[in-house]
């Protein structure tokens, strides 16, 4: 079996194929340009992962993960048109680049470019596959459409917060890591709990992302701490915060929020550590990484095979930090 570092750097050469064609270049290259910006591709390498788990990696596994690739930087490009992002990963964002009508246009064929990767899947599979690749891309607008609503929300529940994150973020991991079962022939027993297994983790890695972004150490978090803070974004910290907090913090939340002082993160970090915050956080990320990897032992495997994907669980959580 591959290591992840191992199936990253196997993916990174299948994946540096030429997807797209030369002509029209207007269209096409903001395509490559935001193909080479590169990413960390952990939701190909997931799709390999659930493969390998029930088999050796078949080939229409990769065809797969490409189109997994494909759709999810279909959605940055977009994500970042809405968040009207002047940045991706330090790069200029496409629609900055070149213009808006361009990213949005690179983002639809990128789309179309993934179908036709899932397409590539032949015999009993392809039926599957196309229905849960259909059901996740689906989601996906749903959980971004809800991110955006919250923005406008004055109030926000942590149970709505959970669901927009599961529909945003989640259940991509987890649909592409059962993609990759049903290609290595998993019974639907096991391709549930590998489901819900990503599922849990996906909820995991986005609290351990939001604690980071308040109290993780610049140094290994590779950016400055208390950019959610600064942008007033509903996080599950700040969301527990206003449910928690004493009538005088949440009045001092508020208005930190609304007046936006030069302090402004201090004196949020300071309310947020006295509500205990930042230890309810580590806890509810631990419980949600628990019941992930509950439903990782239950898989009908050997232990062996689902050794990689706990060492990428301890990965995505960064359980030291």
């Amino acid at each position: 079996m591959y290591s992840f570092k191992e199936l990253v750097a196997d993916f990174a050469n299948k994946f540096a194929s030429q997807h797209f064609p030369k002509v029209p270049g207007s269209l096409y290259e903001p395509c490559d340009y935001f193909l080479s910006i590169g990413g960390k591709r952990i939701r190909p390498i997931l799709c390999l992962m659930g493969n390998e788990l029930f088999d050796s990696i078949q080939p229409e596994a990769y065809d797969v993960a490409i189109a997994i690739e494909l759709f999810h930087n279909f959605t940055l490009i977009h994500d970042d048109i809405m968040d009207d992002a002047s940045l991706r990963r330090g790069l200029e964002t496409v629609h900055v680049k070149y213009n808006p009508s361009t990213a949005l246009l690179a983002g639809d064929v990128m789309l179309i470019k993934s179908y036709e990767y899932i397409h590539k899947v032949g015999g009993n599979h392809i039926h599957k596959i196309l229905q849960l690749f259909n059901k996740t891309a689906k989601e996906v607008c749903e959980g971004q459409q809800l991110d955006m609503d919250f923005e406008k929300q004055q109030n926000v529940s942590l149970n709505e917060y959970i669901k927009m994150i599961t529909l945003k973020t989640s259940v991509l991991l987890a649909a592409s890591l059962e993609m990759g079962a049903v290609l290595g022939g998993a019974g639907e027993g096991n391709c549930n709990h590998l489901y819900e297994f990503g599922k849990n983790l996906g909820i995991a890695f986005q609290i351990q992302d939001d604690y980071l972004d308040a109290f993780g150490d610049p140094k290994k978090f590779g950016k400055e701490v208390g950019g959610d803070i600064k942008q007033n974004k509903k996080t599950f910290l700040l969301l527990h915060a206003l449910e928690v907090a004493s009538p005088s913090q949440k009045l001092q939340l508020e208005k930190l929020m609304a007046e936006n002082p030069a302090n402004k993160i201090e004196q949020v970090l300071e309310i947020y550590t006295s509500c205990k915050v930042n230890e309810w956080a580590n806890t509810l990320k631990e419980q949600y990484l628990q019941t992930a990897l509950e439903h990782l032992e239950s898989i009908a495997v050997v232990a062996s095979r689902k050794a990689p994907l706990k060492e990428l669980a301890d990965y995505l959580i960064q359980r030291e930090v």
